[in-house]
């Protein structure tokens, strides 16, 4: 049987966990070399296979390749680019039919979330009415924590840590100038439809120190009454009131509190500005001076301050996308299974795309509190072992030292390009 090549890809917004999933799947692949060749990786997600624009990894030394586990960022590049209705226009998925039959690739691991995995899906389902079959395996990557089946989504755990963090130091300051000062502090967090980052916020809370006093959920309507009537109750109480707010905050009729207008390139709406809308609210109506701040990329790229356990949990789905792929299956995704929550125990199994694809998992009403500014201990007992445990990149000059590829891409064996 003739050895075929593999196709990796990142694709959506990064996180600072992504590339030791990448390193999963060339260190893995490199130990099976009677199954797999080279392993060829999309320059920019899957607009490189569309472009014929293929990454060569076996140029890349092993030492580089490790290093990939502590470098955040998506070495190879990513993308947000949703291939067309497979139903309707199927050039895009015959396009890349052809690039892996003409450099001989007969596996495909797509590195993303919920558009990922239904691309994935597709492409293991029109490969074989093509004629030319290729094993399908989705990565989970995604910070917003979304996924069905997995038990948590690697990415997500490094920005929950980061949240934890961010909002426990920041508090700190706030109570340091609050008697004559700033009252008011208020960081926005990613997360569109599901407010498990800003759950995370929630872990700063400890004895003594009750901040974040308010976390705005997606999953709970904003009552603008409430909240204000809860945050002037908290300064007079505390002296001070810390608030995370995640940029999916709506009304009771689905509108977001922030809005921008505009789609992204997968129809989703564009968000971003939640933070600096409550805070001017809490200044009109309570008078109340303030602070804000956007988490913004910071939360998702501070490989500095990744969570140990989210690291592993990267790394191994990229190795058992492999071993799931050796061994024949196909149109699967690992999954983290939960076995145990104290001490934290997990392992790797594996669901169907078919049924992760375009679901969106949501924070679950016990999670959230009575009422709904808070996380129950439920919550708490998911959350907290997801941020354990440190795992600091190199520093080099005082500033960590990550790794650059050398991202070399192979010659091009078709005379058609292809434009998206």
């Amino acid at each position: 049987m003739t050895v075929k090549n593999a196709f990796y890809a990142q694709s959506g917004g990064v996180t600072s966990v992504i590339n030791a999933s990448a390193c999963g799947v060339i260190e893995a692949a490199r130990q099976h070399p009677d199954k797999i060749g080279k392993v060829y990786a999309g320059h920019n997600g899957i607009i490189g296979a569309l472009r014929e624009e293929l990454i060569d990894t076996s140029l890349e030394s092993d030492t580089d390749i490790a290093a990939l586990k502590h470098t955040p960022g998506g070495a190879f590049g990513s993308c947000r680019y949703k291939l067309k209705d497979i139903k309707t226009q199927k050039a895009e998925y015959e396009r890349l039919i052809e690039v892996f039959k003409a450099h001989n690739i007969g596996y495909f691991f797509y590195n993303g979330g919920g558009d990922s995995s239904d691309t994935a899906f597709k492409v293991s389902q029109i490969s074989e009415t093509l004629g030319y079959p290729i094993t399908c395996i989705g990565i989970p990557k995604t910070v917003d924590n979304d996924l069905p089946i997995t038990d948590c989504c690697p990415g997500f755990g490094s920005v929950a840590k980061y949240i934890a963090t961010s909002i426990r130091e920041a508090s700190l300051d706030i109570i340091s100038m609050c008697e004559s000062s700033t009252k008011v502090f208020v960081m926005e967090v990613m997360g569109r439809h599901a407010g498990w980052i800003a759950a995370a916020g929630g872990l700063a809370q400890h004895e003594g120190q009750p901040a974040p006093q308010i976390i705005l959920f997606p999953e709970v309507p904003f009552d603008r009454d409430k909240f204000l009537k809860r945050v002037d109750k908290v300064v007079k109480r505390d002296g001070y009131c810390s608030i995370v707010v995640s940029e999916g905050a709506q009304y009771e009729d689905g509108r977001f509190l922030a809005d921008a207008g505009v789609t992204d390139a997968f129809g989703h709406t564009q968000l971003g500005g939640v933070a600096p809308f409550i805070a001017n609210m809490i200044k009109s109506e309570l008078g109340y001076k303030y602070h804000w701040a956007v988490a913004d990329y910071l939360q998702r790229s501070a490989r500095h301050i990744s969570s140990q356990t989210d690291l592993e949990q990267a790394y191994a789905v990229g190795k058992a996308a492999v071993e799931l792929a050796v061994q024949g299956k196909n149109a699967l995704m690992p999954v983290i299974v939960r076995d145990q929550d104290s001490p934290y125990l997990w392992s790797i199994g594996e669901a169907p795309l078919s049924q992760i694809a375009n679901v969106e998992k949501k924070m679950p009403l016990n999670f959230i509190s009575e009422d709904g500014f808070g996380i129950t201990e439920e919550a708490r007992r998911y959350l907290a072992p997801l941020i354990e445990g440190e795992s600091y990149p190199p520093y080099k000059n005082g500033v960590p030292d990550y790794v650059k590829l050398k991202n070399q891409l192979v010659e091009k064996k078709l005379s058609t390009s292809f434009s998206i």
